[in-house]
């Protein structure tokens, strides 16, 4: 899948369930004149201000009988 693919997004805060104040994480503030850190697939929460990220571990393999 290409870089730039696009995801899924977050319907709700797992940690205090908010859908409403969701949106991509724009990452710290930093100097005008620096590029802004890399914060691709991090999401913050406006009702609880936390910041987190979602990431896909694996798939689990088949139980055998």
């Amino acid at each position: 899948m290409s870089e730039g693919a696009q995801r899924a997004v977050p319907y709700y805060c797992p940690f205090c369930g908010e859908e409403q104040f969701l949106r991509p994480h724009a990452g710290p503030e930093h100097d005008e004149e620096e590029p802004a850190p890399t914060t691709h697939g991090q999401w913050e929460c406006r009702a609880c201000r936390r910041v987190f990220a979602l990431k896909m571990l694996g798939l689990l393999g088949r139980e055998t009988p």
